[in-house]
């Protein structure tokens, strides 16, 4: 089978959304959805069970993950060996990354990659950051940009790469938000609270309202910290995120940070890889680069 196809298969099986894994892949969604039709018809079964609202693999499909990572993980081994009898090194690697992440952490990596790797072809994927572990765990990433975990799985090596505050933020635009933020203490009680959805960032602001004894009041959840910080910008209420969001958003002028006591523990960025990939001469060349 097409490797190609196999990738694709493994990122909609992570995704379960075919406009995420179109983006993700560069083809349209419909070329996504042939290119599943084609797969099914090779195995001869579903490998998905689509409506207007959902995608869930089929049991087929589910046993034909496992197929597809043993079969794309194989042709890597192979490719990888190859590069060995190569004078330079050749290959693609995949990264994950939110968009901050990209900018804030990525940017001066990549120019010292290219450099010294200029025949790697580097394919990033951007999103949000409270999936880039579950990316490198699927193995549709090589290599993704994630916050360190609590609980760091024992299969996953982590290489810090930055340390940045996580700081509550409110708008500077004249609004009911901004009344209640300049009042000494905030009255946390009625302030309007966004979260994010999954991120790390909402544990630990719903931890820091359950010491102090406070019931958040959650005007909305969003996809994200670039979210948290729009809304923000634009009165909503307040929110949480790393520091490093703020010094490389367009908005940055837009919100201001709020002085708060105890503080919330900082987040610790850096580079995710699975243990079984980092024997692959591009992926070790990637992290000691950033080494």
């Amino acid at each position: 089978m097409d490797i190609h196809a196999l990738k694709l298969f493994l990122h909609l099986a992570g995704s379960l959304h075919f406009g995420k894994t179109s983006e993700a892949v560069h083809l349209s969604p419909s070329a996504v959805s042939r290119a599943v039709k084609r797969l099914e018809e090779e195995v001869g079964h579903p490998l998905f069970i689509r409506d207007r609202r959902s995608v869930h693999l089929t049991d087929i499909g589910v046993a034909f993950v496992h197929y597809a990572q043993e079969s794309v993980g194989g042709w890597e081994r192979f490719r990888d060996s190859l590069a060995q009898h190569d004078e330079e090194l050749r290959g693609e690697l995949m990264l994950y990354a939110s968009v901050t992440a990209t900018y804030g952490v990525l940017s001066d990596l990549f120019t010292r990659f290219r450099t010294l790797h200029p025949k790697v072809h580097l394919r990033l994927e951007t999103g949000d950051s409270a999936h880039a572990l579950d990316k490198v765990l699927d193995g549709s990433a090589d290599i993704a940009v994630a916050v360190r975990p609590v609980d760091l799985p024992r299969n996953v090596q982590f290489l810090t790469v930055t340390t940045t505050p996580l700081v509550f933020i409110g708008p500077i635009v004249a609004c009911d938000v901004a009344t209640m933020v300049d009042q000494d203490p905030i009255p946390w009680n009625t302030t309007p609270i966004i979260l994010a959805e999954q991120a790390l960032s909402r544990r630990r602001v719903e931890e820091w309202f359950r010491r102090r004894g406070i019931r958040p009041n959650v005007y909305a959840e969003v996809g994200g910290h670039e979210a948290i910080l729009a809304m923000v910008r634009l009165g909503c209420g307040v929110g949480a995120v790393p520091e490093i969001v703020i010094d490389n958003s367009l908005f940055k002028d837009d919100v201001r940070k709020l002085d708060v006591n105890p503080s919330l523990p900082p987040y610790e960025v850096g580079l995710c890889v699975h243990l079984r990939k980092i024997n692959s001469p591009v992926v070790n060349a990637f992290w000691e680069a950033a080494e």
